[in-house]
């Protein structure tokens, strides 16, 4: 039976003009394998393609709002904001980890969860945006879900907002922040920073300031302590 998929449609703010393509977007290799599909039943190759639209649009859109930036700054903020774990957390706030048609070995396994498999969904659907509606709607989405909340984050203050969460429920656990790594020359530095609550590291953050890499960390452990 055909799946419907107008909420999810909904929820991407696109509707498809070729159903089929969101299909393939959200079929795993296991299936296609266990029905005997063949390669191109499955997302493999919109992943391909859409992990190459995404940084694409990624890499415009630093390049345009950090001009002070050069290269290792800006491939360092690039890996932060399409990390597996950023890409994998969209793919459940949009609901497409509902709609990913697995073979049973791997619906056994938890492949529904596993964050490897949600990211490689976000860039297949959006390889298959890419395909059925342009470079433009593939670009309206990676902004909505994430290139607005990056600047979300510049405007917010992550540190404050932590220590007060913490606070509201362990007053007497320690927040330390410390620069775990820099890279680069001294005038195009990147810094690595960690985040520990208590003893435990919470949140990893890198930014081309100490300041910028604390905040980001701070951001990290707040999705952590969720």
């Amino acid at each position: 039976m055909e799946r419907d998929y107008t909420k999810l449609e909904e929820r991407l703010s696109y509707k498809f003009k070729d159903r089929t393509l969101l299909k393939t977007a959200l079929t795993h290799s296991s299936y296609s394998n266990e029905c005997m599909m063949g390669d191109s039943e499955c997302y493999e190759r919109l992943e391909f393609l859409g992990d190459a639209v995404l940084e694409l649009i990624v890499s415009e859109y630093l390049f345009n709002k950090n001009p002070d930036k050069r290269e290792g700054a800006l491939s360092s903020l690039r890996s932060q904001l399409v990390c597996e774990q950023s890409l994998s957390k969209l793919t459940k706030e949009l609901g497409m980890s509902d709609y990913i048609i697995l073979g049973k070995g791997e619906e056994s396994c938890g492949g529904r969860n596993k964050n490897s498999i949600l990211c490689d969904v976000f860039e297949s659907v959006l390889g298959a945006i890419y395909l059925d509606g342009g470079f433009e709607t593939a670009k309206k989405l990676v902004y909505g879900q994430l290139l607005d909340k990056y600047e979300e984050m510049t405007v917010r203050n992550y540190k404050s907002e932590l220590q007060e969460k913490v606070d509201s429920f362990a007053k007497k656990l320690a927040i330390e922040y410390r620069i775990l790594d820099e890279s680069g020359p001294d005038h195009d530095k990147v810094f690595k920073a960690g985040v520990y609550i208590g003893c435990e590291l919470k949140g990893i953050g890198v930014g081309k300031t100490k300041k910028e890499a604390q905040q980001l960390a701070a951001a990290a452990a707040l999705e952590d302590i969720k």
